[in-house]
């Protein structure tokens, strides 16, 4: 049971690298990057909203930095390592 949750939480890890990546990139809804990008939002965007809420992204500039995904990261590294 415990190798099937860090298995599935590696998988997430994995799966947040993909989401930002994605993010990068513009594509069409129906091209399959976009549905990935869509599938990847409704999985990670909930975990990365309560942190956002908390650490809203620092302005630079023209742009934006959002430490969310760094900390959602570090986050699922340390429960992975709790759980082993």
């Amino acid at each position: 049971m415990r190798d099937l949750l860090v298995l599935i939480l590696t998988i997430y890890f994995y799966a947040i690298f993909a989401w930002v990546i994605l993010s990068w990139i513009r594509v069409s809804s129906v091209h399959p990057l976009g549905r990935l990008q869509a599938l990847l939002d409704r999985i990670i965007y909930p975990a990365i909203l309560p942190i956002r809420r908390l650490i809203p992204p620092i302005r630079l500039g023209g742009g934006a930095l959002d430490l969310s995904p760094i900390i959602l990261l570090i986050a699922v590294q340390i429960l992975i390592g709790v759980i082993r």
